[in-house]
């Protein structure tokens, strides 16, 4: 598969990025800075890795008592994210689609070509918005190394 844009790395400046909100409204990576963030790329929530990925972040999220944002960011519809949400009872985790300009998946290099989906990511980015630690996983089935990125979280905290 061909992933465009650019490989991010570690100490390289979180992109800035507009993407849809639940509610339709427009957010900007910009709108998160100021504390430690966890950025899930996942291809659909409809499938069971990126399932159990944005439950386990959001447990997460909820043991940091608000010292950490997460944002999940998919192409699935901002409707489809809504029903998911209240389904999985995920309340810690800020949900954004990338569906309208797939800007997020090109400056983060994640936007798959050949199916129109992102693909599977972690970025820790720092108050500052340096990027922390950067996981780009393999294969789109196989799940993050939560131990790592839990790690550069800790690191930061």
């Amino acid at each position: 598969m061909t992933l465009v844009g650019p490989a991010l790395a570690e100490g390289e400046m979180a992109p800035d990025f507009t993407a849809v909100a639940r509610d339709l409204s427009s957010a900007r990576l910009q709108d998160f800075v100021g504390k430690v963030l966890v950025v899930l790329s996942v291809p659909s929530l409809d499938t069971a890795v990126c399932d159990q990925e944005t439950r386990r972040f959001n447990e997460e999220a909820a043991r940091l008592g608000g010292r950490v944002g997460v944002i999940t960011i998919s192409m699935d519809l901002p409707f489809a994210q809504s029903r998911w949400c209240g389904a999985a009872g995920v309340d810690q985790v800020t949900l954004l689609s990338d569906y309208k300009d797939r800007e997020f998946g090109v400056k983060y290099g994640v936007y798959i070509k050949e199916l129109g989906l992102l693909s599977r990511a972690v970025f820790v980015i720092d108050p500052g918005g340096t990027l922390r630690y950067v996981e780009y996983v393999p294969e789109v089935g196989q799940h993050p190394n939560y131990d790592k990125a839990l790690a550069a979280v800790q690191a930061l905290l």
